[in-house]
Parts: structure tokens; C-alpha cells; sequence
């Protein structure tokens, strides 16, 4: 029976965490061999702004894992995110949108694209970890709800900066 992520203790929560950043960072690296195979610049700068977020979610799940080392030691945790019915944090790219970046001629930088769809996962996750802290009461899942809180809004952040440098750009390139 699948599980709501509120009901999960501090260390299953915490599990559930590494499991997403885990299983982003594959998402992510799945995305830059696609572009990776269009063999052609736009799409390459698509692949490395890719690579560069499967970079940014595995070193964000092994800062999650020394945590959960930290306070629990070896002790392992059972639960995986496949046991939990809320869906985080996970970034989404139709085959027809991919294919229509890939080849398009756009006002805009192609490696928007690929962290638009960055960005609206970190802000789903932001947004899901927020209102978990506004509704717990345990002090110890407060505590960790707001780390992970602040993790993704320290994702969304680079990736909204990211974003207005690659706007930027596009309009110098146009110009």
C-alpha cells in the first residue's frame, strides 16, 4: 500500500529525499544522451546544460546521504520513493516537445528549454516541501522539511538566475 510522504518518519523521509535526487540525476543524464544524439550545437547545448543538472542532483542526493549518515549512521531505512503516493520533484519532457526544441528556430536560447523543465520540478518540490512545514508539528520533521525546503529553493534560484543569463543571451544574439 503506497504511503502519503506526511505520514513517513524523519528517516524514511529523509531516504525518500536521496531517492528523488537519485532518481532526477538519471532522469537528467537520460535527457542529455537523447540531445546528446541530435549531433548538432543547439541540441548539444542542451545535452551539457543536461549533464550539468545530473551533476547538481547527484551532488545534492550524496549531500542528503552524508545527513542521513550523520544522524542515523548505517542503520538502513526499507521504504523507497516507488512506495509513496505523492509525486516530487519530477521533471517532465514530452518526445514531441524534445523533438520540436531539438529542431527549432526559437528567440531563445535552446538550453532554456531544458532548464524551464528543471525549473518547474525544483518549484514543485519547493512548493510540496513548503507546505509540509507549514502543517507539521514534529519539531524533528519540521527541522528536516525545512532543510529540504531550502535545498530546493537554493535549486530554483540558480536555475532562475541561470535562466535570465540565458535570455540575456539570446537577445544580445539577435540583435
Amino acid at each position: 500500500m503506497k504511503r502519503e510522504f506526511a505520514s513517513l518518519s524523519p528517516k524514511e523521509a529523509l531516504q525518500v529525499a536521496i531517492f528523488i535526487e537519485e532518481r532526477n540525476a538519471d532522469i537528467y543524464r537520460q535527457f542529455a544522451e537523447l540531445f546528446d544524439g541530435f549531433d548538432d550545437p543547439e541540441s548539444a547545448e542542451i545535452a551539457s546544460t543536461f549533464w550539468d543538472m545530473a551533476k547538481e542532483e547527484h551532488r545534492h542526493g550524496a549531500d542528503l546521504q552524508q545527513r542521513y549518515k550523520e544522524r542515523y549512521g548505517q542503520d538502513s531505512c526499507a521504504i523507497t520513493d516507488d512506495e509513496i503516493r505523492d509525486t516530487i520533484e519530477v521533471p517532465k519532457f514530452n518526445s514531441g516537445s524534445i523533438f520540436a526544441i531539438a529542431r527549432a528556430q526559437v528567440s531563445r536560447a535552446p538550453r532554456n528549454k531544458a532548464l524551464e523543465v528543471a525549473l518547474a520540478a525544483e518549484q514543485s518540490a519547493l512548493k510540496f516541501y513548503t507546505r509540509l512545514v507549514e502543517f507539521t508539528d514534529d519539531p524533528e520533521l519540521r527541522s528536516l522539511y525545512q532543510e529540504l525546503a531550502s535545498g530546493e529553493s537554493d535549486h530554483t534560484r540558480h536555475l532562475e538566475r541561470q535562466l535570465r543569463i540565458g535570455r540575456g543571451n539570446a537577445s544580445v544574439t539577435q540583435a
